[in-house]
Protein backbone atom coordinates (compact mmCIF):
# COMPACT_ATOMS: atom_id res chain seq x y z
CA UNK A 1 0.00 0.00 0.00
CA UNK A 2 0.97 3.71 -1.00
CA UNK A 3 0.30 6.54 1.53
CA UNK A 4 -1.25 9.50 -1.78
CA UNK A 5 -2.22 13.13 -1.52
CA UNK A 6 -5.72 12.48 -1.72
CA UNK A 7 -7.13 16.29 -1.80
CA UNK A 8 -6.36 19.47 -0.87
CA UNK A 9 -7.62 23.10 -0.35
CA UNK A 10 -4.68 25.22 -1.73
CA UNK A 11 -3.74 28.70 0.10
CA UNK A 12 -7.06 29.44 2.48
CA UNK A 13 -7.09 31.78 4.51
CA UNK A 14 -6.61 31.04 8.52
CA UNK A 15 -9.49 32.96 9.37
CA UNK A 16 -9.45 31.61 13.41
CA UNK A 17 -6.79 30.52 16.17
CA UNK A 18 -8.45 29.23 18.91
CA UNK A 19 -6.31 28.60 21.39
CA UNK A 20 -8.24 27.56 24.27
CA UNK A 21 -10.39 25.20 22.19
CA UNK A 22 -9.71 21.01 22.22
CA UNK A 23 -7.32 20.34 19.48
CA UNK A 24 -8.11 20.41 15.81
CA UNK A 25 -8.58 22.53 12.48
CA UNK A 26 -12.38 23.37 11.80
CA UNK A 27 -12.90 23.74 8.14
CA UNK A 28 -15.97 24.85 6.04
CA UNK A 29 -18.12 22.05 5.05
CA UNK A 30 -18.47 23.06 1.43
CA UNK A 31 -14.61 22.88 1.09
CA UNK A 32 -14.24 19.53 2.89
CA UNK A 33 -16.64 18.12 0.43
CA UNK A 34 -14.99 19.73 -2.45
CA UNK A 35 -11.24 18.68 -1.36
CA UNK A 36 -12.77 15.21 -0.18
CA UNK A 37 -12.08 15.64 3.28
CA UNK A 38 -14.40 14.17 5.85
CA UNK A 39 -14.96 15.14 9.89
CA UNK A 40 -12.33 13.02 11.71
CA UNK A 41 -9.80 12.14 9.07
CA UNK A 42 -6.20 13.85 10.04
CA UNK A 43 -4.62 15.87 7.65
CA UNK A 44 -1.61 18.24 6.91
CA UNK A 45 -1.20 21.87 7.11
CA UNK A 46 1.49 23.79 5.71
CA UNK A 47 1.56 27.32 6.81
CA UNK A 48 2.96 29.68 3.61
CA UNK A 49 4.33 32.56 5.95
CA UNK A 50 6.39 30.72 8.29
CA UNK A 51 6.82 27.33 6.71
CA UNK A 52 5.31 25.37 10.14
CA UNK A 53 3.77 22.09 9.16
CA UNK A 54 1.42 20.34 11.67
CA UNK A 55 -1.15 17.35 11.64
CA UNK A 56 -4.32 17.43 13.20
CA UNK A 57 -8.00 16.01 12.55
CA UNK A 58 -10.77 17.87 10.87
CA UNK A 59 -14.03 19.49 12.86
CA UNK A 60 -16.74 19.86 10.08
CA UNK A 61 -17.65 24.10 10.11
CA UNK A 62 -20.62 25.99 8.88
CA UNK A 63 -21.05 25.85 4.82
CA UNK A 64 -20.22 28.67 2.76
CA UNK A 65 -18.76 29.94 6.03
CA UNK A 66 -15.22 30.63 4.87
CA UNK A 67 -14.19 29.32 7.84
CA UNK A 68 -10.70 27.49 8.48
CA UNK A 69 -9.71 27.88 12.77
CA UNK A 70 -6.80 26.45 13.55
CA UNK A 71 -7.65 24.67 17.76
CA UNK A 72 -5.84 23.76 20.61
CA UNK A 73 -1.72 23.74 20.53
CA UNK A 74 -1.28 24.04 17.02
CA UNK A 75 -3.07 27.88 17.29
CA UNK A 76 0.17 28.44 18.62
CA UNK A 77 1.80 27.56 15.05
CA UNK A 78 -0.53 30.27 12.70
CA UNK A 79 -2.12 33.33 12.18
CA UNK A 80 -5.54 34.86 11.02
CA UNK A 81 -4.72 36.01 7.42
CA UNK A 82 -1.91 33.28 7.22
CA UNK A 83 -2.25 31.44 4.05
CA UNK A 84 -1.89 27.61 4.06
CA UNK A 85 -2.26 24.52 2.18
CA UNK A 86 -4.55 21.51 3.82
CA UNK A 87 -4.00 18.21 2.72
CA UNK A 88 -5.33 14.96 3.47
CA UNK A 89 -3.89 11.63 2.34
CA UNK A 90 -5.31 7.83 1.85
CA UNK A 91 -3.57 4.43 1.20
CA UNK A 92 -4.12 2.80 -2.04
CA UNK A 93 -2.54 -0.16 -4.09
CA UNK A 94 0.33 0.57 -6.03
CA UNK A 95 -2.72 -0.50 -9.42
CA UNK A 96 -5.02 1.57 -7.81
CA UNK A 97 -2.64 4.93 -7.45
CA UNK A 98 -1.83 4.84 -10.72
CA UNK A 99 -5.04 6.34 -11.76
CA UNK A 100 -6.28 8.33 -8.71
CA UNK A 101 -6.66 11.89 -9.38
CA UNK A 102 -6.99 14.03 -6.35
CA UNK A 103 -9.73 16.30 -5.70
CA UNK A 104 -7.09 20.04 -5.64
CA UNK A 105 -9.51 23.15 -4.53
CA UNK A 106 -8.44 26.68 -4.93
CA UNK A 107 -10.07 29.26 -3.39
CA UNK A 108 -9.93 33.00 -3.22
CA UNK A 109 -9.28 35.12 -0.38
CA UNK A 110 -12.20 34.58 1.45
CA UNK A 111 -11.96 30.95 1.22
CA UNK A 112 -14.99 30.33 -1.72
CA UNK A 113 -13.91 27.84 -3.51
CA UNK A 114 -12.92 29.50 -7.27
CA UNK A 115 -11.69 26.16 -9.10
CA UNK A 116 -11.77 22.65 -8.38
CA UNK A 117 -8.90 20.46 -10.40
CA UNK A 118 -8.18 16.60 -10.17
CA UNK A 119 -4.75 17.09 -11.94
CA UNK A 120 -1.70 18.19 -9.68
CA UNK A 121 -0.85 21.54 -10.99
CA UNK A 122 3.22 22.09 -11.59
CA UNK A 123 5.03 25.80 -12.25
CA UNK A 124 1.60 27.36 -11.37
CA UNK A 125 2.30 29.84 -8.78
CA UNK A 126 -1.88 30.72 -8.01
Amino acid sequence: MLNMFKGKIHRATITEANLNYVGSITIDKELMERANIIAGERVQIVNNNNGNRLETYVIEGERNSGIICLNGAAARLVQPGDTCIIIAYCWLSEEEAKTYKPNIVFVDEQNKPVEVSHEEVHGDIR
